[in-house]
């Protein structure tokens, strides 16, 4: 294996890409289309870190205006996959369902609705009763009412994974999974290289798109990246009978349980009761009971389905829960996309363009320069709240 990476492995590159999850092929894809050499590792196979451990939800509704706008537009790109990707995605457009079982909760999300709408999106609030309509196996006791986004859905993050590899190779750019970086060599404040399993190779311009790993690759220019790895578990079940093809995204906002269709059952997910911030992905039995409370509590009528199968993956954390995207000021060659907080596949398609925008030194389509890693210095954050 060695030796083969080591004839593939180009000498020089225009930029090196650090990560082969959805962010790092998407930013590999649009920067070789834009006629740049570009080299991307990935230290295990492509979209092992995360992508495709992700839930696969799609969508353009958060709290965030500049989030509400890069999901909206990698939203379009979703639902185009296959016809620009010659790749099927197999996306549900089955909607987001939010459920609230308190006041506070209601007023953000009638604001949250207001701005989606205002900015293009499809969203509106709803009765529990409709909620109930839409998502039948929902327990509504406790609602006080939902938040309904209906261009939304999910899809298959290992598909969009192989349709921008497969798009990035065809525009030029090498592609290598099973070859890790091991560091960036500097000259003054200027990237010269950078080192890996197989070799050296010569750039100028690094993109750090690690996800939960990207604090270690900043660290090699002196550039913090306040990004921590977080787990979360995913559960599938066996098939749940008359189950609706057409079930939501829903998710209870309060608890943090959340499930969709997958297959002829249902994948489903909550957070921990006790948060495992670590690159532990071992799957914790203990969560099981977490799942099975929230689950007794919202959706009773699944107490005797029986888990098929499951996972654990890794949230890239950041202490607004926002992404960090853009140049350093102290090192100008080092560019990071990452800190997603449990949405980075869905934003993968727009990031990939505002980076390679980065790169070239264009503005790009959408201003993120309030993503900038400065902020927790200068404004302390950027808080989104719509976290799943």
């Amino acid at each position: 294996m060695p030796s083969n990476r080591s004839r593939s492995l180009a000498t020089s590159a225009d930029v090196v890409v650090i990560g082969g999850g959805v962010i790092g092929l998407s930013t590999a894809y649009h920067l070789a289309a834009a006629g740049q050499r570009v080299v991307l590792l990935e230290k295990n196979a492509l979209g092992e870190g995360s992508t495709c451990r992700a839930a696969g939800g799609v969508r353009g509704f958060f709290s965030d205006a500049l989030n509400i706008e890069i999901g909206l537009r990698s939203l379009a790109v979703f639902e185009r996959f296959g016809e620009l990707f010659d790749t099927e995605i197999d996306l549900h457009r089955s909607g987001y369902l939010f459920l609230i079982d308190n006041e506070a909760d209601l007023v953000s999300f009638e604001q949250n609705v207001a701005l989606h709408t205002s900015l293009g999106g499809e969203s509106r609030m709803i009765s529990v009763a409709e909620a109930v309509e839409l998502s039948p196996l929902i327990d509504p006791r406790g609602l006080l009412g939902a938040a309904w986004s209906p261009r939304d859905g999910h899809c298959t993050p290992e598909a969009v994974v192989q349709g921008y590899a497969r798009a990035a190779r065809a525009a030029g750019a090498t592609i290598l999974p099973h070859c890790a970086a091991t560091g960036i060599e500097m000259e003054g404040d200027r990237i010269v290289a950078v080192t890996t399993e197989a070799g050296t190779i010569s750039t100028g311009t690094v993109v750090c798109a690690a996800g939960a790993w990207s604090a270690a690759i900043g660290s090699w220019v002196g550039v913090d990246l306040p990004v921590s790895p977080l787990r979360r578990q995913i559960a599938v079940t066996e098939p749940v009978a008359g189950l609706s093809p057409q079930t939501p995204f829903t998710i209870d906002f309060s608890t943090s349980f959340y499930f969709h269709g997958e297959g002829g059952g249902l994948l489903l997910g909550c957070s921990e009761s006790t948060d495992s911030w670590s690159f532990d992905t071992t799957r914790d039995p203990a969560w099981l009971a977490d799942l099975a409370e929230v689950m007794e509590n919202r959706v009773p009528a699944l107490g005797e389905v029986g888990i098929a199968s499951g996972w654990a993956g890794l949230y890239e954390m950041t202490p607004d829960h926002n992404a960090v995207i853009g140049r350093s000021r102290t090192v100008p060659g080092f560019l990071y996309a990452c800190g997603f907080s449990g949405h980075g596949f869905l934003m993968g398609p727009a990031v990939g363009e505002i980076v390679r925008d980065l790169c070239l030194g264009v503005e790009p389509t959408l201003d993120v320069s309030a993503l900038d890693v400065e902020r927790f210095a200068t404004t302390g954050g950027r808080r989104e709240l719509n976290i799943v």
